[in-house]
């Protein structure tokens, strides 16, 4: 035998040893998690089938990632679809968004939504664009002339990563579009791009907040002293957890994230699931009024509609205290989740979906004489076109979305926005993770999908026969009801026309002018 022989006969020998050392070694394995699991109590599966129970808990994690791969069909999957956020994507990246051989959508189904072109649509030649509509004119001392219908949601830094809200803030400067704060402060990321803001106050003041959690105007001045922001939005509820305050898990509040708010690092942030000062209607416009005399600026208030006997409450107080002290805007949130962390029993089942509230507030507005004081802002699963054209034709003046814009950031919906695993480092403070995410490129997604929205909600304007998307009305929609058959929005939910007690006294001009009609009416 020669040495080479002898080499490789030990070389099998060592690795036949080896072998049987990772076979001892799977074997003991296995049995450490047979005795474990048959003498552990927590969970019935593995105690009763020690080890192969311990499969059931992998697949579960495992299935949704294959469901949304794999199993689920375009239009099926939940909380947004194949279909929905391939749009998104194309969108972002400014390619070609046509389909062909057909709609892949249900038409028939009751509550689905379809636009009535007409007959004569409006040339390109004869089309404008969306008109700027101004918010706190005649009522804050720096009325703020928006530019754009679609804008980005409130998403606070802390749920977000820094390269997320940068990327944000330099998308929405490129767009012409306003990034609200949400409730976790005023942080460098939002400035970073130069974007119009509007700060979003919660119910725990973040950023905003003195030693004892109280609500500063010091620092309110000191916030509205930035040029960039334009508006202040007291937070009352929000869509993922109507009756409970902000949550932001410990494991996210770093040392950067609880100096912007004001809290203590490393501990849960949680806010209270109200304002302490609020009590009643009055209050709400005590603090809003407040917040608008002290800043200068705009302010409005986000809240989720649950009971519609509130607004009643609400729109007479105006009336009876004076319209200076109404919000300049009311921001309606759809009670179907949102990017945050939230019990799923308030997720699933407490408020109501823009579908509903949305033309209720509008019609409140409309019958307390107060549509022309204060805009409606609406915001919940508004990702595509049809569902931001659909609000326009409801009674909306902007339209709001969050994960319309996480999706355009790259957001995959791992559903990890409660964790700090975000594969896609939108929603998780690991440096790994972030590393992706490079702000400057992803910002250049966000003003692209910014502008393809609004250039197909121009396109649906366009085909309904009018000029610019703030030209829609209920009349250009229909909805199928449970017959099979639709119906025009607008029979639906006819125009709600004020109240004789809330009409605003004409001006001795106006009474003029309404006289001469009259007359010549007359004769």
């Amino acid at each position: 035998m020669t040495w080479l022989d002898a080499y490789g006969m030990r070389a099998l020998e060592v690795t036949a040893l080896s072998l049987m050392i990772l076979i001892g070694i799977g074997v003991l394995w296995l049995v450490a998690l047979y005795i474990i699991d048959r003498t552990q109590t927590t969970q019935t599966i593995r105690h009763n089938y020690p080890i192969i129970g311990r499969f059931r808990y992998f697949f579960e994690h495992i299935g949704t990632f294959f469901r949304q791969y794999f199993f689920a069909m375009d239009r099926e999957e939940l909380p947004f679809n194949r279909a929905e956020r391939s749009w998104v994507y194309r969108a972002a990246k400014n390619v070609d968004s046509t389909v062909a051989f057909g709609s892949t959508r249900p038409l028939s189904g009751v509550g689905a939504v379809m636009f009535a072109n007409c007959a004569f649509p409006t040339q390109e030649s004869r089309a404008e664009p969306a008109s700027h509509l101004t918010l706190g004119a005649g009522y804050a001392r720096q009325p703020y002339t928006a530019k754009s219908i679609f804008n980005i949601s409130g998403m606070s830094y802390g749920a977000l990563s820094k390269a997320a809200v940068t990327a944000l803030s330099k998308g929405a400067a490129k767009a012409g579009i306003w990034m609200n704060t949400g409730e976790g402060g005023l942080s460098p990321y939002h400035l970073a791009g130069g974007a119009d803001l509007v700060f979003q106050i919660g119910t725990a003041k973040y950023g905003v907040r003195n030693e004892h959690g109280h609500l500063s105007d010091d620092r309110l001045r000191t916030i509205a002293g930035h040029e960039q922001v334009k508006m202040f939005e007291v937070k009352f509820s929000q869509g993922a957890k109507p009756g409970k305050g902000g949550i932001l898990p410990a494991i996210k509040v770093n040392e950067e994230i609880a100096e912007i708010r004001g809290i203590p690092a490393g501990h849960d942030s949680i806010s209270p699931n109200g304002h302490e000062e609020v009590n009643n209607v009055d209050d709400i416009l005590d603090l809003v009024s407040r917040v608008r005399e002290v800043t200068g600026k705009p302010t409005g208030m986000k809240l989720v509609v649950g009971q519609f006997e509130f607004f009643d409450d609400l729109f007479a107080a105006i009336h009876r205290r004076g319209f200076d002290k109404a919000p300049d805007f009311i921001t309606i949130d759809s009670a179907d989740g949102g990017t945050g962390a939230a019990p799923q029993s308030l997720m699933d089942y407490v408020g109501l979906p823009i579908i509903e509230s949305l033309p209720v507030v509008v019609d409140k507005l409309n019958e307390y004489g107060l549509r022309e004081r204060i805009k409606v802002v609406v915001s919940g699963k508004l990702i595509t076109p049809a569902g931001v054209a659909w609000a326009l034709c409801m009674g909306a003046d902007f339209v709001l979305s969050a994960r319309g814009f996480l999706f355009s950031l790259g957001c995959i919906q791992a559903l990890q926005c409660n964790k700090n695993t975000c594969p896609t480092g939108i929603t998780t403070h690991n440096p790994e993770l972030m590393k992706g995410l490079d702000p400057t490129d992803k910002a250049e997604r966000v003003a692209h999908y910014a502008h393809n929205m609004m250039h197909e909600v121009e396109i649906i304007a366009h085909s309904v026969g009018v000029k610019e998307p703030r030209q829609f009305s209920r009349k250009h929609a229909r909805e199928v009801t449970e017959s099979g058959r639709s119906k025009r929005l607008d029979e639906l939910y006819p125009d709600v026309h004020t109240r004789p007690e809330y009409r605003i006294p004409l001006t001795a001009v106006e009474e003029q002018v309404i006289d001469k009609i009259t007359a010549t009416v007359d004769v």
